[in-house]
């Protein structure tokens, strides 16, 4: 009895320990991951940078400088220095926070970046909650009634959101939704005279006008967003339409579907409760994807709203041979990419309990 004791205090003493440890190697497990990801990214795009027939010299002195001033930022670029070497300056800077100055707005990327994503944010935000909102149930519908009519028609619309181009698209939405009907405002963000009024919080303008309390703002910024958001939500509900179909057609065939039918279950009853559920983890990867793609910079859309994001920032940039901004914007699309990992991980393990123990 006392040995059975011994033993169960022992497991006991055990238990935080081992948890300890367990801790310890995911949270190294991911910081290397974290670290061998970044270094990948940031060499990749630094040594694609320094491949391309753009000069970053000239793209900062000019092409009317002197041979003297040329040389001067030559040599405080570090060019002179192995590539291998430029690298690893370049990688110290970016750990401490300088992501050098931008040649087109003559400011800290840094800075430039911190102001241009949240509009991405903001704009790749709604339009996810839309794709989400109308692709999941468009989905388990056209899975649901495969073959009829329902199906048809989603598959339809689906189609149609990958093959137009989203540029034609937001061209033809401003000609009748702005142009003709005036349902709702046009390019930009605000209106020109509401630019400056709501002070910046976190540079989201429908919370930072909601914080102040300034309706009109909050409303103007709707009006200017609804747009571009919902061209961008189509595209993304055509694609989640379609991935949650072919995931729930999978389980509808499964027998434990049709063994809950046989339990009493109603048809619609077995497809939410039964095999919706089974398809969350892959559901998860295939929204945090097409979220990710959206925070990168949806470039025509910015473009053709002149929606001053991350998108139509690196685009402007290219435009200008303006490398510091181009690497700086590339570095936080990798950051984004990243991040939507994680947490779909962190959520893969809340919707799948079999993976909690992992």
């Amino acid at each position: 009895m006392s040995t059975t004791a011994g033993d169960a205090g022992t497991a006991s003493d055990r238990r935080p320990g081992r948890l300890i440890g367990t801790i310890l190697r995911r949270t190294l497990g991911f910081v290397l991951t974290l670290a061998v990801t970044f270094i990948g990214l940031t060499a990749v795009t630094f040594f694609i940078s320094r491949l391309t027939n753009i000069d970053p010299v000239l793209a900062v002195v000019g092409d009317k400088a002197t041979q003297a001033a040329y040389d001067q930022a030559f040599l405080a670029l570090g060019l002179d220095q192995p590539l291998p070497m430029q690298y690893l300056i370049y990688l110290k800077r970016l750990v401490t926070g300088d992501f050098g100055m931008s040649v087109l707005t003559s400011r800290p990327v840094l800075t430039d970046l911190m102001r241009v994503f949240p509009a991405t944010f903001e704009l790749a935000t709604i339009a996810t909650i839309i794709g989400v909102l109308v692709g999941v149930p468009a989905g388990v519908l056209a899975a649901a009634r495969k073959g009829r009519w329902p199906d048809h028609v989603i598959r339809v619309v689906g189609l149609f959101g990958y093959s137009v181009p989203v540029f034609w698209l937001g061209l033809v939405g401003l000609f009748v939704f702005y142009g003709k009907l005036g349902w709702v405002s046009g390019t930009g963000r605000l209106d020109v005279f509401f630019n400056g009024i709501v002070t910046t919080r976190t540079g989201v303008i429908l919370i930072d006008s909601a914080i102040e309390g300034n309706w009109e703002i909050f409303g103007n910024a709707i009006s200017h967003l609804i747009l571009p958001a919902s061209i961008l939500g189509y595209f993304s509900l055509a694609y989640i339409a379609r991935m949650t179909r072919s995931f729930m057609i999978d389980q509808l065939s499964q027998e434990y579907v049709t063994a809950a039918r046989i339990k009493g279950n109603s048809y619609w009853g077995a497809v939410w409760r039964h095999a919706f559920p089974n398809i969350m983890v892959p559901l998860i990867t295939v929204i945090g994807l097409s979220y990710a793609s959206l925070l990168e910079g949806a470039v025509l859309t910015e473009t053709v709203f002149a929606w001053p994001g991350l998108g139509l920032y690196i685009t402007r940039a290219l435009f200008n041979s303006d490398m510091n901004a181009v690497l700086g914007g590339t570095v936080l699309v990798g950051a984004v990419f990243i991040t939507v990992n994680l947490v779909s991980d962190l959520l893969y393990k809340l919707f799948d309990p079999r993976l909690r123990s992992t």
